[in-house]
């Protein structure tokens, strides 16, 4: 099978990268930025171009959101299976004369993260149970959590990722602004933080609360928003509102 992935940001690097590593072989990776794509060739040892695009069996568009549409359109062949790696849009947002799919890796990317590839969960919708097949088979060499989703069920299950990751990670952001205000280096708290996510592996995450909101102390609670000002205490008493209505405090 001719397989292509389309872009050359995190996502697209990330997934060719874990072809590379499981034997699956890659055609090309095409897209717009020279340097970036020069770069992932260089490295991965795969052919690329910016300008022409090799006819392929499976077309692996790994963009941002809004240019899945554009980029689409650019896939000439009919005979192909083409799929995006969104965990909002629906596989219909593909615009071309083509099988359609939804491939998505639930993961955050970074190109300077190393990342266990086998425990990357990967989604997958399909118009049939062919192109689930061969979805399956390729997300399957790459993972151990394979499963097969709606795209209703994917808006939630990305809804939940910006809950569990991209909002945790502007809190660790927040953190810091605070400690570097006052000259206490941050990595002291990264005991803390690893400490709170392995509890979440043996206790359920609204049993592992602490805190001064769900003990409802208050004098803590005032304490620290008299520390604070702006976004940083609008931030912490939408947090700890939303704490005590959990708990019902």
């Amino acid at each position: 099978m001719q397989i292509v992935i389309i872009g050359s940001g995190n996502v697209a690097y990330h997934l060719a990268k874990a072809f590379v590593q499981n034997n699956i072989p890659l055609a090309q990776i095409f897209g717009r930025n020279e340097e970036e794509l020069k770069k992932i060739s260089e490295e991965l040892e795969i052919i690329y171009s910016t300008k022409n695009l090799v006819d392929s069996d499976l077309y692996i568009i790994a963009v941002s959101d809004n240019s899945v549409e554009e980029v689409s359109e650019m896939i000439p062949i009919k005979d192909c299976l083409v799929v995006h790696t969104s965990g909002s849009l629906p596989k219909e947002s593909l615009k071309g004369d083509y099988r359609k799919a939804s491939f998505y890796p639930l993961q955050t990317f970074s190109k300077s993260k190393e990342l266990d590839y086998s425990k990357i969960p990967f989604f997958i919708e399909t118009e049939n149970e062919q192109d689930k097949k061969t979805l399956f088979e390729i997300a399957s060499k790459i993972s151990e959590h394979v499963m097969e989703s709606t795209h209703e069920k994917r808006k939630y299950i990305h809804l939940t990722a910006v809950f569990a990751c991209n909002f945790v990670n502007h809190l660790f952001a927040r953190a810091k602004e605070i400690s570097d205000s006052q000259e206490i280096p941050f990595g002291y708290f990264l005991p803390l933080i690893d400490e709170t996510v392995q509890k979440i592996y043996e206790i359920e995450p609204r049993s592992a609360q602490t805190g001064p909101a769900v003990r409802n102390d208050k004098r803590i609670l005032e304490l620290h928003e008299q520390l604070l000002h702006g976004e940083s205490l609008e931030i912490y008493k939408t947090m700890n509102h939303s704490i005590q209505k959990m708990y019902e405090l």
